[in-house]
């Protein structure tokens, strides 16, 4: 780490990158402006950045000159725990620490990161800190939970759907059977009733085949094109909404064909974008809705606790209003829905049918972009 190297540096000159005088003369900001981490330099009383890196530029979205007039409680609106660090570093409590932290940005996505802090016996009025993203380790970990997931939900459906299929049946027949009397008494005015009965019996008869359709029919193994797959989907989506939606492609033509059940791939297409397109209805109406369907390939990365040499990596984006934050952690969990109209199943079914390709569907949202992720390993 940079500070085993800089924490006790020697001072030298240095060009003129800070304003700070005794942070310039103590040598340290040329091999500091150099490094590929991120790096900030805050004066230890005021908190105010004195120094920025490249890199910070970069991560932060900010430039050393925006930082330079910044305090840390601008850049963060939180971090109490990492402020509190600094101030036992300022006080020289002991010289270095480290402590993952998420710092949350005002309009802007959380920073998950591992922070290293440090003093600076050179400049002894500063505290340095090095910052680097948590998010391998925090898409490993969600990638188990939404995979331990999926497998108790799986049985979970399969033991409820059954246990409702059997009483719902013998439900529906006894209404038959008192309608047909009622009928044959000439009671045409409470035959209403039963007929709401049997109605409802049959909707929860085609809830309960939904959520057993993964388990119904064997996985069917063949050639699958993914962008045969998405040309699919595009159309049936622009059908069902002709007007004021555009679907556009940004395909990898260099994508190889895999084996894997077409059909299963469609239907879990089919209910993101279609998930998509009625979130969109608004948009829809205004005549700015977008979905973009876009195709890459992805090197040496981890599904599922499996590294993979190739992966296809599949994106569905759109303008929409994002998820609502109250069921974005749920999103994959049966018969959650952001709709009221909605089933609640059919990014369940599609998290299952992908999975059951031994990859994964991940989301990421907020107001004006949520994109749907879907990985699946070519070198099976």
């Amino acid at each position: 780490m940079v500070l085993k190297n800089l924490i006790k540096a020697k001072k030298g000159q240095a060009e003129s990158l800070s304003d700070d005088v005794p942070l310039v003369n103590s040598g340290l900001l040329p091999g500091l402006e150099a490094l590929p981490t991120v790096v900030l330099v805050l004066d230890k009383r005021t908190l105010r950045v004195a120094f920025a890196n490249p890199s910070a530029e970069s991560m932060l979205d900010l430039s050393r000159k925006q930082l330079a007039q910044m305090q840390w409680s601008d850049i963060f609106t939180n971090a109490e725990e990492l402020v509190t660090t600094i101030g036992a570093i300022a006080e020289h409590r002991f010289h270095a620490t480290h402590l993952d932290a998420v710092l949350e940005r005002p309009g802007r996505e959380p920073l998950h990161v591992h922070v290293i802090v440090g003093f600076l016996e050179v400049a002894q009025d500063y505290v340095l800190l090095e910052l680097f993203e948590n998010e391998r380790h925090l898409k490993s970990d969600r990638e188990e939970r939404i995979h331990d997931l999926t497998a108790v939900n799986k049985q979970l459906i399969r033991n409820l759907a059954h246990e409702i299929k059997n009483p719902l049946g013998g439900i529906r027949g006894a209404a038959q059977l008192l309608e047909f009397e009622l009928g044959a008494r000439e009671r045409n005015d409470l035959r209403e009733y039963t007929q709401v009965i049997v109605k409802e019996s049959d909707r929860l008869q085609t809830l309960v085949d939904r959520l057993l359709e993964p388990h119904r029919h064997p996985h069917v193994v063949g050639d699958v094109n993914i962008h045969e797959v998405c040309e699919r989907v595009r159309a049936v989506i622009l059908a069902e909404f002709p007007r004021g939606l555009t679907i556009e492609r940004d395909y990898d033509v260099s994508l190889p064909d895999f084996r894997g059940d077409k059909e299963q791939l469609i239907q879990a297409l089919l209910n993101i974008v279609r998930n998509a397109a009625q979130a969109l209805r608004e948009r829809i109406s205004q005549g700015d809705a977008r979905i973009e369907l876009r195709t890459r390939i992805a090197r040496k990365i981890t599904i599922a606790k499996r590294l993979c040499k190739l992966a296809l990596d599949l994106h569905v984006i759109d303008n929409g209003p994002g998820i609502p934050e109250d069921i974005r952690d749920r999103i994959f969990y049966p018969l959650v829905s952001g709709r009221e109209d909605g089933s609640g199943l059919g990014l369940t079914l599609a998290q299952t049918f992908v999975q059951q390709h031994d990859g994964l569907i991940e989301v990421e949202s907020r107001p004006g972009h949520t994109e749907f992720q879907i990985l699946l390993p070519l070198d099976t």
